[in-house]
């Protein structure tokens, strides 16, 4: 019963800021009006995209990392997993996301 409680503990963290409230604290914290830093936002996304899908790499200084790698297919077959022989499909090779922490961010937390 002891993990059920402890997710229970971590479900009770404040929320997390949506589209709208970023732009609103930005706003707040720049001088600029809402709908301006909206546009920010939404550009930022549009050129952190482009950027993935080109180079393969974005960072955001002071905040985080995003890459991308290919995952190579699997051929279709039989594997072992917790001692038990599984028959497994044949999976198309991938190209995954991952965003990481910059060095800046874990050291200010």
């Amino acid at each position: 019963m002891a993990p059920m409680k402890a997710m229970k503990a971590v479900k009770a963290r404040a929320k997390t800021m949506t589209k709208g409230a970023l732009a609103e604290a930005l706003a707040t914290e720049t001088g600029l009006k809402k709908s301006e830093c909206n546009k920010v936002v939404e550009s930022l996304a549009k050129v952190a995209t482009t950027q993935v899908k080109s180079a393969g790499k974005f960072v955001l200084p002071g905040l985080c990392m995003i890459k991308t790698r290919q995952k190579p297919a699997t051929k279709a077959g039989k594997r072992m997993a917790f001692g038990k022989e599984i028959s497994c499909k044949a999976q198309p090779a991938k190209t995954i996301v991952k965003a990481f922490c910059v060095a800046a961010l874990k050291k200010s937390i």
